[in-house]
């Protein structure tokens, strides 16, 4: 019913014409003093046979409407001829346009899935050659103990976190399947995500409140390592003082609570969106605004909820809910 309303507005000109030759015939028969009915039943016998060439024009074109609905989603090489033989000139010379307009943008598809997987190969081989020269210097530092070679540390350990995020953030635009479920220890992840943040503990005299659960989640181990690190390095990176706590609460949802500068409550709703930094990452200068996006983006895809609660110079508490998933017990 839409489709014919639309179709007889577009076509009022015709029915404008025919009321306009009535009116001719009309006057001229008034003039010449003949009869009104002379007029008006010929004009009647018009009307019907027009009702029925209108209904059967608006018929055809619903039918080509279908037919171009369905071209929407076919490519060019099964693209039908879906104005048929009987068509005039211009249909046929849009049909040829949208031939045209298809193999265009099949080629330009192709193209850019081409340039991405050469961008994707050169990024992957330039993170693997980066980690080299990261762990050359690492091991050149470890022998050390000193607050200069405690400090270089914690700045290699974040350029290691900036490569990985650069991989994940290609990983993750490029809809990577590189995900494999079962069940994991927590205890594991955190134990080994707190070692590498041991030295800016130390360096920041922050306090780590963290008792084991000796819980397990069935979740990617690589994946929720990732997402673990990131919020740990947020919570050092703004919190200068004070403790950063990890605990667990029930049903299975990961808590991790520090004393830094806290989110703006304004920034709250908008902290996952890809690329905002908030008041915090403006006055930092060196927030990127990928690490809560790509940490929302990994939960998802895990089945995991993340959360956010902050306070303004009290602190900020990141909650990620890991009870989706449950082995079925045998």
């Amino acid at each position: 019913m839409k489709f014919t309303f639309c179709y007889l507005r577009e076509h009022l000109n015709i029915a404008f014409m025919q009321m306009l030759f009535v009116c001719v015939f009309a006057v001229v028969f008034y003039l010449y003093h003949l009869p009104l009915a002379a007029v008006l039943y010929p004009a009647f016998i018009c009307f019907l046979f027009g009702c029925v060439f209108t209904g059967r024009s608006v018929y055809i074109a619903y039918g080509k409407h279908k037919e171009l609905t369905v071209m929407q989603s076919l490519s060019e090489s099964t693209m039908p001829d879906a104005f048929g033989e009987n068509v005039g000139i211009l249909e046929r010379d849009y049909q040829q346009l949208i031939l045209k307009l298809c193999g265009e943008m099949q080629a330009r598809e192709a193209e850019m899935a081409d340039s991405y997987r050469e961008m994707m190969d050169y990024f992957t081989v330039w993170v693997h050659q980066i980690k080299t020269p990261i762990a050359s210097m690492r091991l050149h530092l470890e022998p050390e103990d000193s607050k200069l070679s405690r400090r270089l540390k914690s700045e290699l350990l974040r350029i290691e976190q900036y490569v990985e995020m650069v991989l994940t953030y290609f990983k993750m635009a490029g809809d990577s399947s590189d995900y494999v479920f079962r069940t994991v220890s927590l205890d594991k992840i955190l134990r080994e995500s707190i070692r590498k943040f041991r030295g800016d503990f130390i360096m920041k005299e922050l306090n780590l409140i963290y008792i084991p659960s000796d819980e397990t989640v069935v979740s990617d181990e690589k994946w929720l390592s990732f997402v673990v690190e990131q919020i740990l390095s947020n919570a050092l990176k703004y919190t200068n003082e004070g403790s950063v706590t990890i605990s667990l609460e029930e049903p299975k949802t990961l808590c991790i609570r520090d004393t830094g500068i806290g989110i703006a409550p304004e920034d709250i709703p908008r902290v996952f969106e890809k690329g905002y930094t908030g008041g915090n990452g403006r006055e930092n200068k060196r927030a990127s605004g990928l690490g809560l996006y790509l940490c929302k983006e990994i939960c998802d895809r895990l089945g995991a909820k993340i959360s956010i609660d902050s306070e303004m110079e009290v602190g900020t508490t990141v909650r990620i809910d890991l009870s989706q998933y449950h082995y079925a017990d045998k």
